[in-house]
């Protein structure tokens, strides 16, 4: 893809010869194998234009990528682009002065009218200005099932949260895990975040992210959903992983009968070869709420000396949102696509329901929009502290989950 003849002109963006290729070296989380499929179709859009990709890719999550990108920036080695969730994360570097202005590139590709819902693109916009490329629509709203784990029980596959809890006692007679929950901080509180939803309603959701309504927290109820994580712990019992794509495959394999994570789930599941509503099903919402939170991907460019590099910068923050390129890369991911121009119609079940939620505006913001960085990690913090210790109540956290919200009011 080629930018318009009027970014062109503004940028003096360098063609796709030999002479002038260029290579950007682009930081990002993407490292399991649905994921790595996925951001192959970036790299492979990049290079067909004669520029090259040079993937830094780096494991262990945002959580372990996000500093090092920081760090990066800070010392003055930036990467050419980096991956951070939509939100708040980039706004002190963005504040600095160290992030490239997108605004030309958004005006000549007309991001405003592509880019759906429009907070995605508000989500990059800082005082009037765009300083990131949006790519993708990712919720947390998700519960994933086996089939075969609860054929092997002799059960139905639940169509609700509700329905699973009743199905936990003949799932462990059947020997599988009821849910699975890997070890990283972020699964655990995104998890939670998801039960609030589906079981206190958005609006407690919101009285608490948005507003930061501590009583909220403290009310009947949040109490409820403190009490439902707890029973959550009981059910992941045999199940020692760490990282979200392990607790993912123990649902693939049968091990487990289910996990709450994001629709990027469904790349593993593609990658094993599994077919959404035969060998999985999916529950948006936990089948409890018809909902999804916009979420998901964007990407940053940081301020470099280098006209070259600028203007390469610039033609892949363009690419990146191409119609093309967003189906190939969204298609792969399980994620959504930012734009809503782009066919989509040979998409698995889930992926259905998702566009069918985003279509029907069942939507609602992500907590990255609305919870700043610091705050967000406290959170992670507590609620790993509490899957962790048995002996810690719901009681206990619900008050130490109010006093975090209190101090961020």
């Amino acid at each position: 893809m080629k930018l318009t003849t009027k970014l062109l002109a503004a940028t003096a963006i360098v063609s796709a010869t030999s002479a002038g290729a260029v290579d950007l070296e682009v930081m990002h989380w993407w490292t399991s194998g649905g994921e790595a499929a996925a951001v192959a179709e970036f790299a492979k859009a990049w290079d067909a234009t004669g520029n090259t990709w040079v993937d830094g890719a780096i494991a262990g999550g945002g959580d372990v990528a996000r500093p090092v990108m920081v760090s990066r920036i800070l010392g003055g080695d930036p990467p050419a682009a980096f991956q951070f969730n939509h939100g708040l994360q980039a706004q002190e570097l963005i504040e600095a002065g160290l992030m490239l202005d997108l605004t030309d590139v958004a005006e000549a590709e007309g991001w405003e009218d592509i880019v759906n819902p429009p907070s995605l693109l508000d989500a990059c916009t800082y005082e009037g200005r765009v300083y990131c490329a949006p790519v993708n629509i990712h919720s947390w709203q998700w519960m994933w099932l086996s089939n075969a784990a609860f054929e092997k029980a002799g059960l139905e596959v639940p169509e609700s949260w509700t329905e699973f809890v009743a199905d936990t006692e003949a799932l462990r007679e059947a020997g599988v895990v009821p849910l699975a929950m890997g070890g990283q901080s972020w699964q655990q509180s995104g998890s939670f975040g998801v039960m609030v939803v589906a079981l206190a309603g958005l609006d407690n959701w919101l009285a608490v992210n948005r507003d930061k309504d501590a009583s909220v927290v403290r009310g009947e109820a949040y109490g409820e959903v403190f009490q439902a994580f707890a029973d959550a712990r009981d059910m992941a019992e045999g199940l020692d992983v760490q990282d979200w794509n392990q607790a993912t495959n123990a649902v693939i394999t049968g091990d487990a009968a289910a996990q709450i994570m994001g629709d990027w789930a469904q790349g593993e599941f593609a990658v094993a070869g599994m077919t959404a509503g035969e060998d999985y099903s999916c529950l948006p919402g936990l089948g409890e709420v018809a909902i999804l939170d916009t979420g998901g991907d964007a990407f940053y460019f940081p301020v470099v000396d280098d006209p070259e590099i600028t203007a390469a910068q610039k033609e892949l923050a363009a690419l990146l949102l191409s119609p093309e390129v967003q189906v190939a890369f969204n298609s792969v991911k399980g994620s959504l696509p930012i734009r809503g121009d782009v066919d989509l119609t040979t998409v698995n079940e889930c992926t259905q329901k998702g566009l069918d939620l985003l279509a029907a505006g069942n939507t609602m913001p992500s907590g990255n929009q609305l919870i700043s960085p610091d705050v967000n990690t406290q959170l992670n913090d507590l609620m790993t502290e509490f899957w962790n210790t048995p002996s810690m109540t719901a009681e206990d956290v619900q008050e130490r989950y109010a006093q975090i919200i209190e101090s961020a009011s």
